[in-house]
């Protein structure tokens, strides 16, 4: 057993293994968990009897609990110890599961997902300090590749996985499948994962101020975010209301996280030039992550009309490609330097973004072969070395607190991203179809052409004239509306790929990307 004062990196190199991959499972099931409805919510709302607006927060509850936890997690793994923490997240975090799967109704299930999000969201962080504490030098480069595929692997087979399970028997099952991992996990942890004590006497001086503030701010922000493009934004009084409060917070909490001598989140932390950088890639690469698991599944569905299954199958080879790039990342590293490969990454995972902007009604799973492959490889060569660049440049002291930062800012830009990819389907879709409405006039040969065919069409089948003519018109109506939504998908596309290019820039700043731990005083 260790020592309160052992080095935790001297434990015998098998204990460290399994206790970080035990780790790593409860990380990935509460990764995984924020999308792994994504494909299978229209059959959530049929056995819940939801409206689309309500099953929208079965997602964003969870991401929004999420989100208030994550920065947390560095001052609450300081006073009950990483393992307990951790313990005490994957009970709960299973306890939560089990009801997702049995709530009665949509407003029980939000409450769920939310307690869900709340209870496991301690597991995600405290992976990434582990990893920095019990693995020195190239150690700790296998273990920060690993936690960074298991971080974008989550995101991207979580709809898969959900539309299989959803297909083979029911949505109850997405939550039942996180019970016996997770039981797992509590039961296994306590015994082996030892790389800290509990410090029970810092309940006394907690910055309770900080976390309320930061409550107020990312709670309202999150509010804001996922209500805005509904409400059409500040038409919306409770929208005005839950800005105001996140803007005065945000200051407030900025304010004291810089001023007071211990505060829940180090925000000092982002004046290290490379974790400043590295966060601004994780808010990036968050971005692409949730953003292109967002609009893909929406667009089968919506264009393509596809059951949970098909959409899981089409969106399947983002996690082959990046299985496969991780024996090309391995090899990589032996050859090409760090940021080499985090630009190798980026210039992937924009492109991929890119090549969706010739999206058509009819793409499949063929057509999108290519670009999510190039997603795949991007994530798989582009997360791992942001970790390292980031975690990397801090002394251990620090790790617990600017981690928490750094995850809330991979999940930040992803709430932040879908919102705006929201709004913009929703105002780019009205340019589109008044766009397109212009040119559809009687006179056109292919108009009438199509119209002459569904008048004969619905006349043979129903023989009357004028529901033969209105019916026709409803066909070139709902052609018109898939063209525009087609249109607007590649037009959010676009725009995600240029946030790439901001990324690229971004790593011209960065200091060299080194494995070797910082001084303990480094600032």
């Amino acid at each position: 057993m260790t020592t309160p004062h052992a080095d935790p990196s001297t434990q015998p190199i098998r204990q460290r293994v399994f206790a970080f991959a035990l780790m790593c499972v409860g990380f990935f099931m509460a990764t995984l968990d924020i999308q792994i409805v994504a494909s299978s919510l229209r059959d959530i709302g049929g056995g819940l009897s939801a409206s689309q607006d309500e099953l929208s927060w079965v997602q964003t509850a969870y991401l929004i609990a999420e989100i208030l936890v994550i920065p947390m997690s560095g001052w609450l793994s300081k006073v009950f110890s990483t393992r307990w923490l951790f313990v005490a997240s994957a009970i709960g975090f299973t306890i939560t599961s089990m009801l997702c799967g049995l709530a009665w109704d949509i407003h029980s299930m939000i409450l769920f997902r939310g307690l869900q999000g709340a209870l496991g969201a301690a597991m995600i962080p405290t992976v990434f300090t582990t990893a920095f504490v019990l693995f020195p030098g190239k150690q700790r480069l296998v273990a920060s590749t690993t936690i960074g595929a298991l971080a974008s692997l989550a995101p991207a087979i979580g709809p898969v996985i959900g539309g299989w399970i959803t297909d083979q028997w029911s949505w109850h099952w997405l939550f039942y499948l996180n019970l016996v991992p997770g039981i797992a996990v509590a039961a296994l942890v306590p015994k082996y994962v030892r790389i800290d004590e509990p410090d029970l006497r810092l309940i006394r001086n907690g910055d309770y101020f900080g976390m309320l503030l930061m409550s107020g701010f990312l709670g309202c922000l999150e509010y804001v975010l996922e209500e805005g493009p509904r409400k059409n934004w500040f038409s919306d009084q409770a929208i005005v209301v839950c800005a105001w409060i996140s803007a005065i917070c945000g200051f407030l909490f900025i304010v004291r996280a810089l001023t007071t001598d211990d505060p829940i989140v180090d925000l000092r932390a982002l004046a290290v030039r490379n974790f400043g950088i590295g966060c601004l890639l994780s808010f990036v690469t968050g971005i692409g992550i949730f953003v292109t698991v967002f609009l893909t599944p929406l667009f089968l569905t919506q264009v393509r009309g596809f059951s949970s299954l098909q959409t899981g199958v089409a969106l399947l080879s983002v996690g082959v490609f990046q299985m496969l790039a991780l024996g090309a990342y391995a090899i990589a590293s032996r050859y090409a330097s760090m940021r080499a490969r985090l630009v190798f990454g980026l210039i992937c995972f924009g492109l991929g973004c890119y090549l969706y902007t010739p999206i058509t009604h009819d793409w499949g799973w063929r057509e999108l072969l290519l670009p999510q492959a190039l997603r795949g490889i991007g994530q798989q060569f582009a997360v791992p070395p942001i970790v390292t660049m980031a975690l990397g440049s801090l002394p251990p002291s620090r790790l617990k607190s600017a981690s928490g930062l750094f995850n809330l800012m991979r999940n930040l830009g992803g709430a932040i991203g879908i919102a705006v990819s929201a709004t913009m389907l929703n105002d780019r879709l009205n340019f589109h179809y008044l766009r397109l409405n212009e040119r559809i006039t009687a006179g056109q040969p292919q108009v009438d052409a199509l119209l002459g065919g569904q008048v004969a069409h619905w006349m043979a089948a129903a023989g009357d004239a004028l529901n033969a003519a209105q019916a026709s018109l409803a066909t070139l109506h709902r052609i018109v509306y898939r063209e525009a939504l087609t249109l607007t998908y590649a037009d959010v596309y676009y725009v995600l790929s240029m946030c790439f290019v901001v990324a690229l820039v971004a790593v011209l700043f960065t200091n060299p990307i080194s494995m070797a731990p910082p001084p303990p005083d480094a600032h």
